[in-house]
């Protein structure tokens, strides 16, 4: 923590190792981290597998929501760190299919206070699958409210103290 006066410690954007959209979960999307600060758009490819399927060869269509929640949300996340998603819209124009590359876009529409907007799309080539619109807050205590989130903030505060000795 730091004192009155003091510069905020400043944790860098990042997600959870475990993250079923970003992170090594064996079952999950596993899209890239961005890779620079303050970014406006996110764009990503990949393909849903096997064990995200519904009906035959189709993506079930709550994962086809979390694929575009995950979108909005890296993208939140570096564009003002910390962030998390308060409400999402979803649109499904027509199904995903497994085994096939899609592409997954998002983007800010509006940046206020604490608050963000962000739209996404999921295409299959020119078609569009599915689109969203996500309202996002910035706020680290949504992150702190479990024992996991908490053990995480807490190894972060002893590397950042670590780091200035």
């Amino acid at each position: 923590m730091s004192g009155a006066g003091e510069r905020p410690e400043r944790i860098p954007p990042h997600h959870d190792p475990a993250c079923w959209g970003c992170g090594n979960n064996p079952e999950g999307l596993h899209l890239p981290l961005p890779t620079e600060e303050g970014i406006e758009r996110y764009e990503a490819t990949f393909s849903f597998r096997e064990s995200h399927q519904a009906g035959p060869g189709l993506v079930h269509g709550g994962l086809v929501g979390a694929a575009l929640d995950e979108a909005c949300g890296l993208l939140a996340t570096w564009h003002r760190f910390p962030a998390v998603t308060v409400r999402i819209f979803v649109r499904y124009r027509r199904p995903a299919l497994i085994n096939r590359e899609l592409a997954v876009a998002s983007w800010v529409t509006d940046s206020r206070g604490r608050r963000l907007r962000v739209e996404a799309e999921l295409r299959d080539g020119p078609e569009i699958v599915a689109e969203a619109r996500a309202f996002l807050h910035v706020q680290l205590e949504h992150f702190l409210a479990s024992p996991e989130g908490r053990a995480a903030g807490e190894a972060w505060r002893r590397r950042l103290h670590s780091d200035g000795e």
